[in-house]
């Protein structure tokens, strides 16, 4: 049985060094500025965090995975291999969406980035969709907060600064109300310290 998940509050584990660092988008309504989201950044492990979504970066087939994949499949148990060999197929760009069954969060968000081919052949355009469509799968299942891994930069090659920046930049501009809270997850220094330079700007 699925774990209720706190909205949005990141459970620090013993030995994974990481520090918030709050940003926020603002709408205003009538003349009146509100904040309409929270963005984080945390450097640590996704599977711990009692989120409502967190997002994992999968393949096309939907199969369990190295990396951040096979953590999540590992944390998730084998009935997450049974659900996704039930949706069987997620094309590039888009998002599918199952429970987080073992693990903290509620639903799981799998997302199929883009694999880099040298810049030209619409991967910007692909790690843009990840993103957008991952918020708008997660808010369609009740969710208020979601967590992001570094979508495409390890076996897929995406550069991992470019990466960081698509990622911000399309967070901040994606419009949703429903969504209270966005943390996005840094498995290493340089892509923690990428997200909070981004964040600060």
């Amino acid at each position: 049985m699925n774990r209720p998940a706190k909205r949005g509050q990141p459970r620090q584990l013993v030995g994974q060094p990481g520090r918030v660092e709050l940003g926020g988008t603002t709408s205003s309504v009538r003349g009146v500025t509100m904040v309409a989201m929270v963005i984080e950044t945390w450097r640590g492990d996704i599977t711990t965090l009692e989120v409502d979504a967190i997002v994992n970066a999968a393949n096309s087939s939907l199969r369990r995975g190295a990396g951040v994949c096979g953590a999540i499949f590992a944390g998730a148990g084998p009935e997450l291999d049974e659900a996704c060999a039930a949706i069987g197929y997620c094309a590039p760009g888009d998002a599918v969406v199952t429970p987080g069954f073992g693990l903290p969060s509620r639903w799981i968000v799998h997302t199929v980035g883009p694999v880099w081919q040298g810049g030209n052949a619409g991967e910007d355009t692909l790690l843009e969709s990840c993103y957008r469509r991952s918020m708008e799968a997660a808010v369609a299942v009740g969710a208020r907060s979601i967590a992001f891994p570094a979508i495409s930069t390890g076996v897929f090659g995406f550069p991992p600064e470019r990466a960081a920046c698509i990622a911000v930049a399309t967070v901040k501009s994606t419009s949703i109300p429903e969504l209270d809270r966005v943390i996005l997850v840094a498995f290493d220094d340089p892509t923690y310290g990428y997200y909070r330079r981004l964040l600060a700007g």
